[in-house]
């Protein structure tokens, strides 16, 4: 309970919370303060923009950043990356669901399991050996999973989620 008061706090969110053996309304997102990187809709409990939750830079890391060092297919030896769990932003939003439709830049879309994404800790990568994530480098949001830590997902039935220039998530 703790840790969710001071997720709370640094979303600039509102303080009533609604979680099990508690009264009061759920959490309310602030709104972004800069420009908005990241869409989510569908089934979220939580919104900030017309059906929608939306965040800027800001508001993704002050969820918690997190590392992962891993391999990718598209990168030489091993990356440091840096970004929020992307089951941390989906509890934040109070996400339900099975499946997560991630679309970047360019309209390329995939479905998500989203009991993969929380039992293979995936993050939204914003950088990459401490560099920023931009467009023109998979940015400013790229799916990372922790393929080095789990070589059993390191194939073809992940790689196609590791979506970058993500710009939405449907909740589905």
């Amino acid at each position: 309970m703790n840790r969710f008061r001071r997720i709370v706090a640094m979303l600039g969110l509102a303080t009533t919370l609604s979680l099990p053996g508690t009264a009061g309304a759920l959490v309310k997102l602030a709104r972004p303060s800069d420009a908005v990187i990241l869409t989510v809709t569908g089934n979220i409990a939580e919104t900030n923009g017309e059906q929608s939750a939306v965040f800027d830079r800001a508001m993704l890391e002050q969820l918690g950043t997190t590392e992962i060092v891993t391999h990718t297919p598209w990168t030489e030896g091993e990356v440091r990356f840096t970004g929020v769990r992307l089951d941390q932003l989906l509890d934040a939003i109070g996400a339900k669901g099975t499946q997560l439709k991630a679309v970047a830049a360019n309209d390329y879309a995939v479905e998500i399991p989203l009991d993969e994404v929380r039992r293979y800790p995936a993050i939204l990568a914003m950088s990459m050996n401490g560099e920023r994530l931009r467009l023109r480098d998979k940015g400013p949001l790229w799916i990372i999973y922790p393929w080095a830590e789990h070589p059993e997902i390191d194939n073809n039935g992940t790689h196609p989620h590791s979506v970058w220039q993500l710009k939405a998530l449907h909740v589905q």
